[in-house]
Parts: C-alpha cells; sequence; structure tokens
C-alpha cells in the first residue's frame, strides 16, 4: 500500500492604481456641407464632408490663443478642382504649397466670406457659418471634388490654409453654368 501526499498552495497578488493627476485631452474638427441648386433653385445634390485641419492651422489656433497673437478674424471658402484623377490632402499642406490637388475657380468673383455666428457653450462648443453661407455661382461646367477654408479672399500669399475636405461617396461631383454651391462650415471643439 503506498500512501501519496500532495501539498499545494496558492498565491494571490493585488495592487491599487491611482491617477495623480488631470489628463485631459481635445479634439478638434470642422465639416463642409455643400448644396447646389440649379439655375432655377431646385436642389441638384448635398455632400458632407469631414475636413482635415492641416497643420497650419493648429499652429495657428494655438498662436493666437495662447500667444494672442494679433488677429484679424477672416475666413474664405475656397472649392478643390475634381479634374485630376486623385485628389489627396496631407497635415503637411500649405495654401501655395498642396501636391494632391488644385483649386476650382469656375465661379463669379472670388472666394466668399465664411461669416461665423457665435460659439456655442457647449461640449463640443460649435461655430459655424451656417446664418451667411459661403455661394458660389458658376460661370463654366465644372468637377468639384471638395472645399477649402482660408483667411485670403484670392491668391496664397500672405495666405494660410487652415483646413481641407474631399467630397464622400459617390465623390467628385459635376456642376454647370448657373449652378450655385452654397457652403456651410462646422467647426468643433470637444473636450476628452
Amino acid at each position: 500500500m503506498s500512501i501519496q501526499k500532495a501539498k499545494s498552495s496558492e498565491t494571490v497578488t493585488s495592487y491599487v492604481e491611482r491617477k495623480t493627476g488631470f489628463i485631459e485631452g481635445m479634439s478638434a474638427g470642422g465639416v463642409f456641407t455643400v448644396t447646389c441648386v440649379d439655375k432655377d433653385g431646385n436642389e441638384k445634390w448635398v455632400d458632407v464632408a469631414p475636413n482635415l485641419v492641416v497643420n497650419t492651422g493648429l499652429q495657428m489656433m494655438n498662436t493666437q490663443f495662447f500667444k494672442g497673437s494679433a488677429y484679424t478674424a477672416a475666413w474664405y471658402v475656397g472649392l478643390v478642382n475634381g479634374t485630376s484623377s486623385t485628389t489627396t490632402f496631407s497635415g503637411g499642406d500649405t495654401l501655395a504649397t498642396h501636391a494632391g490637388w488644385t483649386e476650382n475657380s469656375s465661379y463669379a468673383g472670388t472666394r466668399p466670406a465664411a461669416t461665423f455666428g457665435a460659439a456655442t457653450l457647449a461640449d463640443p462648443s460649435n461655430i459655424n457659418n451656417s446664418a451667411t453661407t459661403a455661394s458660389f455661382t458658376f460661370t463654366a461646367n465644372a468637377t468639384i471634388a471638395g472645399a477649402f477654408l482660408t483667411n485670403v479672399a484670392s491668391g496664397t500669399s500672405p495666405g494660410l490654409l487652415f483646413s481641407a475636405a474631399d467630397f464622400q461617396s459617390p465623390g467628385d461631383r459635376t456642376v454647370v453654368t448657373g449652378d450655385v454651391l452654397n457652403v456651410t462650415y462646422s467647426f468643433n471643439l470637444d473636450a476628452q
């Protein structure tokens, strides 16, 4: 007869981790809403295009707010040409240098102003130009791929590119002479 002995042990280890400071983040982003109407005022299509806030736009926000640099709030909406095979945006794009896209100017006048209303007191805080949309009246047929926000009505110097957006599916949109594009830009700051 054999006698077997067994010995077992169990060890439990635990610890408590505590945050010792506050870590808060913020996200910022905008959306272009573009509505196309024909010469008779009939809606042809609507596109909602989330934007990329480029590096110069992020730097400008920090500089103006935290450094208190001299600042005049003048913003304008531009249109992205859809005639190239692909449209690409990069965080490194500037108004003067953007290899993945070109501006469309097949409309009357210069870039229309984006006149913003008051920012909401909420999380997220929103500001937009919905009370006064930026309107483009086309003087020629064109293909439009998206929109961008800048601080100059024409040209590139000394302009700053804030953000740019590519139209969502189905992608590039066509307009004909007499069509009007109404563009609203909505920008949110969200505490996280």
